[in-house]
């Protein structure tokens, strides 16, 4: 047999396993989990870091602002050094739209060895404890909330006695390169960290989405979140790898009425998006990176190559092998563009998708060689134990 015939069994092989095997990593249904309403709805405070997000505020705190909670609840925004008048246009926001209580302060610059979010998230940490909350929610600046989002997660978290609760907000899929990248950035993540696993007492994997975390504050205390990931770019996988590693239990899943207003219309836009954490999530290896490069080459690159050279040259093993491997690919991918509400066309476009974080993942060591880091809003962070998440 030839080595493209081997090479194609290898990715069909690699496809029926990840079908099969990956915690059916491809299903769409992992919502919420059931719950109930508490007798005693508990106090909640909701931090929120911030740096030069005006643009997004109009459209995500206001949401905040106007939750639906039976319990005592309270809104700290920490304006991060923004430069574009974040903190007073929060405050206007807060004026005009009224709702829960909204404290704005900032922390300063973050000292050496914090990462900018993180401090920020440090610092609204400490303002909210004098609140004695017994959960805090951490969220970004650019995610809206529906009205009952609050009460749903502390519902779902005093129902199954969860120490994290975090939903993945859908991102806004709107302009033809958001429609081509975004759905296939929650699917490889979904792929990397199975969200029916992370539920699972005694698993490895554990995970979160940044944008929206429901943490108990004792939890961050047994976890020393966040001093003990203050290094860390990839916060919200540190943040839930910490509290399971400390005995907690949490829960990851997919967001009705939770989204991201952010908009990434270029493609330079999402580049930027996945380069300046690509790398880092790789623990800056060369190995693990050419790993990762040839594993995406095997896996998505292949099938549609093995079938068109097999088709031509009249091998049959080659185009068979490449073809189903194609087809099981297109196949896990339907429910996230269904969930994503995006034509299914796209679905046999992923290995286009794919080959594009490749170069994104690629670029992303060549800019951490070149010293650059991983950028974002006007700071690099060059440490090689960092991993980035703040967007």
């Amino acid at each position: 047999m030839s080595a493209i015939v081997w090479i194609a069994a290898g990715s069909l092989a690699a496809w029926l396993w990840l079908l099969l095997c990956q915690g059916l990593f491809w299903r769409t249904d992992i919502r919420l989990p059931a719950r109930t309403d508490p007798d005693d709805w508990p106090s909640v405070c909701v931090v929120v870091p911030a740096r030069d997000e005006a643009a997004v505020l109009p459209a995500s705190l206001p949401s905040l602002l106007a939750q639906d909670y039976p319990g005592r609840a309270e809104v700290f925004l920490v304006d991060d050094g923004s430069s574009d008048g974040t903190g007073e246009l929060a405050r206007e926001l807060a004026r005009t739209h009224g709702g829960l209580p909204l404290t704005v302060d900032s922390p300063g610059e973050p000292p050496e060895g914090w990462t900018g979010k993180l401090w920020a998230v440090r610092h609204g940490i400490r303002l909210a404890r004098a609140r004695t909350p017994e959960f805090l929610l951490l969220t970004d600046a650019d995610i809206a909330h529906a009205p009952d989002s609050l009460r749903e997660l502390v519902a779902a978290a005093r129902t199954g006695d969860f120490d994290v609760v975090s939903q993945m907000a859908r991102l806004r899929v709107e302009s033809v390169w958001e429609r081509l990248v975004v759905p296939a950035f929650v699917y490889f993540f979904a792929q990397l960290y199975p969200f029916r696993r992370i539920a699972v007492k005694g698993s490895r994997t554990a995970a979160a989405a940044g944008g929206c975390v429901l943490l108990r504050t004792d939890a961050t205390e047994r976890a020393r979140i966040p001093d003990a990931i203050r290094h860390a770019v990839i916060d919200d996988v540190a943040l839930a790898r910490a509290v399971k590693k400390s005995g907690g239990h949490i829960w990851l899943g997919l967001a009705d009425r939770v989204d991201s207003v952010r908009p990434y219309p270029r493609l330079h836009d999402l580049w930027r998006m996945v380069s300046r954490s690509a790398y880092a999530q790789l623990r800056h290896n060369p190995l693990l990176l050419a790993g990762t490069v040839a594993g995406l080459a095997v896996v998505y690159l292949v099938p549609p190559v093995a079938l068109a050279v097999g088709l031509a040259a009249g091998n049959m093993w080659a185009a068979t092998a490449g073809g189903l491997a194609w087809l099981l690919m297109t196949v896990t991918y339907v429910p996230m563009l269904r969930y994503y509400r995006q034509r299914l066309w796209l679905a046999p476009l992923l290995p286009v998708t794919a080959f594009l974080y490749l170069l994104m993942t690629v670029d992303s060591a060549v800019q951490h060689y070149r010293g650059r880091g991983a950028a974002w809003k006007g700071r690099t962070y060059t440490r090689p134990d960092t991993a980035l998440d703040e967007s």
